[in-house]
C-alpha cells in the first residue's frame, strides 16, 4: 500500500508527515532516515487502528490518485 508523505527541511534535518493518517509523522537527520521513519510510523499507525477496530471486518481498497 502506498501512502503520499509531505517532507519539509528543518535546521535540525526532515520532518515528514502523512496527511491522510492524522498525527502520524516522524522526523529524521538526514531525508532517507526520515523517510525509513515514517514508514515504521505509518506501519504501527495501521497496526494499532486494526486493533482499535476489535471486531468489526476492515477492508482495504484501492485508490487511483
Amino acid at each position: 500500500m502506498k501512502y503520499a508523505v509531505a517532507l519539509v527541511q528543518t535546521e535540525e534535518g526532515f520532518s515528514v508527515s502523512c496527511p491522510g493518517l492524522p498525527g502520524c509523522w516522524s522526523q529524521g537527520a538526514t531525508e532517507d532516515e526520515a523517510l525509513e521513519n515514517i514508514r515504521e510510523a505509518i506501519q504501527e499507525y495501521v497496526a494499532v487502528a486494526r486493533e482499535l477496530a476489535g471486531e468489526r471486518e476492515l477492508r482495504e481498497v484501492e485508490v487511483q490518485g
